[in-house]
C-alpha cells in the first residue's frame, strides 16, 4: 500500500512498518528523510536513497536504481539504471556504476572506477580505478 502526501511518499513494507520518502527536486528520485542528497545530484523519479545515505554534487541516479543504507556517491560519479549499492558502500568522486550492475554490502569503488554493466560485485571488495576502462574483473549478474 502507498499513500501520497504532497511531497511526501508512503510505503507499508512487508511487516507492515510504514517507510516515508521525499522526491528530490532534481528528477524527482525517492529519499528517505534520514538520507542527505546534495542539491546538485540527480535522481531519476524511479531512483531510491535510504536512510543515512550521502549523494554528493553532481552525481546522478538512473532509473530503478537502489542506493542502500549508510552508501556514500562521491561527487560526480555515475550510477546507471537498475543498479544495487549494499549498505555501507562507499563511491569515490567521478566513479562509473554501469546498469544492472549489483554491488554488494561495505564495498568500495575508488575515485574514477569503473563497474561494468550486470556485473557482481561481492561483499567487503574493493574496486580498483588504475586506468581508463579497466574492467572490474568480477563476474555478471544472472
Amino acid at each position: 500500500m502507498s499513500r501520497r502526501i504532497k511531497g511526501l511518499v508512503e510505503f507499508e513494507d512487508d511487516l507492515g512498518t510504514v517507510v516515508r520518502y521525499v522526491r528530490h527536486a532534481h528528477g524527482g528520485g525517492l529519499v528517505s528523510p534520514a538520507a542527505h542528497v546534495h542539491e546538485g545530484a540527480w535522481l531519476a523519479e524511479t531512483s531510491y536513497v535510504e536512510a543515512g545515505a550521502v549523494v554528493h554534487d553532481g552525481a546522478r541516479v538512473g532509473a530503478g536504481s537502489w542506493i542502500d543504507v549508510d552508501v556514500v556517491v562521491g561527487t560526480a560519479a555515475v550510477v546507471g539504471s537498475n543498479v544495487h549499492l549494499g549498505a555501507g558502500t562507499r563511491v569515490g568522486a567521478g566513479a562509473r556504476i554501469a546498469s544492472g550492475a549489483r554491488v554488494g554490502e561495505r564495498v568500495v569503488v575508488e575515485q574514477r572506477a569503473a563497474v561494468e554493466a550486470d556485473q557482481v560485485v561481492p561483499d567487503d571488495s574493493t574496486v580498483t580505478g588504475s586506468g581508463p576502462g579497466r574492467r572490474s574483473g568480477y563476474g555478471r549478474a544472472a
